[in-house]
């Protein structure tokens, strides 16, 4: 009887990506095998992978729990899957897990999370970005009543947004650019402002906190100039190789900003006694129970497309998509 074999999704150079057939090995005691049904591409630390744009200094820093191979290339990077769990403890069940896209995989059981009843196998692939947008939430330490900008309106920008709004009493105000975001913020109960009109908006000077998610070095300067004194900003873009100029010699010293840089790899550390990331992670599984969420995945093509995928999601001209989901 032949071993059994997988699928999986290559980086091979930058811009450039390939299926690969690779053994798979059977599953030990503790260990779990999971037949994928969906995955997804994180167009912003995915794009940066895939265009080879890692800085030489975060290539360990930056490693997926399941990643096989080095920066820059080849490797197999990705950490969003939902699949069935067909062999080890839990079979049956509906699982997410941070694996790279793939189409079966061995794990240990320790590494999948089981998916709420309430939450479809379609929409489970956002957790990961959930999970991004919960530990920024964290590190903004907002309150009752604050007054809210969120610059980029891509998944992990409206995820937070879509949770800061929930916080009794306060005002959220997404800027971004895009037209073609109104629709999912207005269904998220959001208000889309353009960077122009956020600039102009009295409303949106003197803020108590600004989240950054743009990738983009104008929305973090406009991240400074809206927030007030002794304000924070919360900086959820990740910029790869790209050097960032910012005006400190403005306002920055004389309203004493507190600029504050939120990555998921780390829970802050006043949580750190009590939460760990799989708690983390089963709150953000928790937390897509909700249908309007659904407009946040603008589109859907089957694995064996990848490659072709990958090179039009990651690409200048995608301003339409938001989280791209990947059919097994």
């Amino acid at each position: 009887m032949s071993a059994p074999r997988a699928t999986a999704f290559w980086v091979t150079g930058p811009g450039r990506g390939e299926l690969r057939d690779e053994p798979l090995e059977a599953p030990g005691a503790d260990e779990v095998r999971v037949r994928s049904r969906y995955s997804a591409i994180s167009r912003g630390t995915e794009s940066l992978v895939f265009h080879g744009r890692v800085p030489p200094s975060q290539h360990a820093a930056m490693r997926a729990p399941f990643q096989t191979g080095d920066f820059p290339a080849p490797v197999k990077y990705g950490y969003i899957s939902v699949g069935n769990v067909v062999e080890g403890p839990g079979a049956g069940q509906t699982v997410f897990c941070l694996h790279p896209h793939q189409s079966e995989y061995v794990v240990p059981a320790s590494a999948v999370m089981s998916i709420p009843e309430g939450v479809p196998a379609e929409r489970a692939v956002l957790a990961a970005n959930m999970e991004t947008a919960i530990n920024a939430v964290w590190d903004s330490a907002a309150g009752p009543g604050d007054r809210i900008a969120v610059i980029g309106a891509g998944v992990v920008g409206l995820l937070a947004a879509w949770l800061l709004r929930r916080i009794p009493g306060t005002e959220v105000s997404v800027v971004d650019p895009n037209p073609a975001r109104e629709d999912i913020c207005a269904a998220l109960d959001l208000t889309l402002l353009t960077p122009n009109h956020a600039a102009q908006d009295a409303s949106l000077q003197d803020l108590d906190l600004v989240v950054h998610a743009s990738g983009n070095p104008a929305g973090l300067r406009q991240a400074l100039s809206l927030a007030g004194v002794e304000a924070r900003v919360v900086e959820m873009s990740w910029y790869g190789d790209q050097p960032v100029d910012l005006p400190l010699g403005e306002g920055f010293h004389a309203r004493r900003l507190a600029l504050r840089s939120s990555q998921v790899g780390r829970i802050p550390p006043e949580r750190t006694p009590r939460w760990d990331y799989r708690r983390r992670l089963a709150l953000a599984l928790a937390l897509l129970d909700d249908p309007a969420l659904d407009g946040l995945i603008t589109g859907e093509d089957a694995f064996v497309d990848l490659p072709a995928v990958m090179q039009r999601v990651t690409g200048p001209e995608a301003d339409r998509t938001l989280c791209h989901r990947i059919r097994y």
